[in-house]
C-alpha cells in the first residue's frame, strides 16, 4: 500500500454497475477499466470489489496523482473522456467519487 504523500491526490470512486453480477458484461467493463492506468500520471490504480454488507456499492476504483495538474489531466485525457462516455454513462447504475489529500502534519510528524 502506498503511503499518502502530503502532495499526492488520491482519487476513489464507488459504484454499482447495471450488469448482473459475474456476467460477460460486468467482466467486460473492468477488463476495459485497466485503459485508465496507462493515462500518463496515474500512479498506483487498483479495481476493488465489495464484500461488505453494509456497502451498496459493489466495485471501487482508486488511484493516485503527485500533483494537482497530473490529475486536472487525466480527466481531459481522450482516453478517460472517452470511457465516461462510451462505457461509464450507460453502464454504471450509481457512483460516488472521493478525492483526498493527506492532512497537513504538524512539526512532530503527527
Amino acid at each position: 500500500m502506498s503511503v499518502l504523500q502530503e502532495t499526492t491526490i488520491r482519487h476513489s470512486v464507488v459504484f454499482t454497475l447495471k450488469h448482473a453480477p459475474g456476467s460477460e458484461e460486468e467482466k467486460a467493463f473492468l477488463r476495459d477499466a485497466k485503459i485508465l492506468a496507462n493515462i500518463p500520471g496515474v500512479l498506483n490504480f487498483e479495481q476493488l470489489k465489495q464484500v461488505s454488507p453494509k456497502a451498496s456499492y459493489g466495485f471501487g476504483f482508486v488511484m493516485e496523482f503527485s500533483t494537482p495538474a497530473d490529475y486536472a489531466a487525466y480527466n481531459t485525457h481522450p482516453d478517460h473522456v472517452g470511457f465516461v462516455k462510451t462505457r461509464w454513462v450507460p453502464e454504471v447504475e450509481t457512483f460516488m467519487e472521493l478525492d483526498f489529500e493527506a492532512v497537513q502534519r504538524g512539526a512532530t510528524g503527527r
